[in-house]
């Protein structure tokens, strides 16, 4: 989830070079592949948790809907690698870094809410 959108950037930078570019995607696709698995995992233990362990509190919600913002940013950089890797143009590598940090300023306040429980 963290390293997908530093593949975009990768492919950003890579400009033409076809043989980069290739290696790059085929990463992208195996990583985007690999992070819908620990996405569905996590998805299972969560929902355990929360209905058969009594997890309750205004921060399970909080926290599943950052959980949710950070699926829809992970789907939305799977699709812009499946774009790229058929040679679709992409953002500046300057707006991809920007978009890398998303999944951090949003898993931040997760690991916060689930520590403290605040509500």
């Amino acid at each position: 989830m963290f390293y997908l959108p530093r593949i975009l950037v990768n492919l950003a930078e890579a400009g033409a070079e076809p043989a980069v570019r290739d290696r790059l995607a085929l990463m992208g696709r195996r990583l985007y592949r690999f992070g819908h698995v620990m996405f569905g995992i996590a998805l299972v233990f969560g929902l355990t948790l929360w209905m058969h362990f009594g997890m309750k509190g205004g921060w399970v919600h909080a926290k599943l809907t950052l959980v949710l913002l950070l699926l829809a940013h992970f789907i939305f950089t799977g699709r812009w690698i499946r774009r790229a890797a058929a040679g679709a143009a992409l953002p500046s590598p300057t707006a991809l870094r920007w978009f890398n940090e998303v999944p951090l300023v949003l898993a931040i306040p997760v690991l916060w809410l689930v520590y403290f429980k605040p509500f």
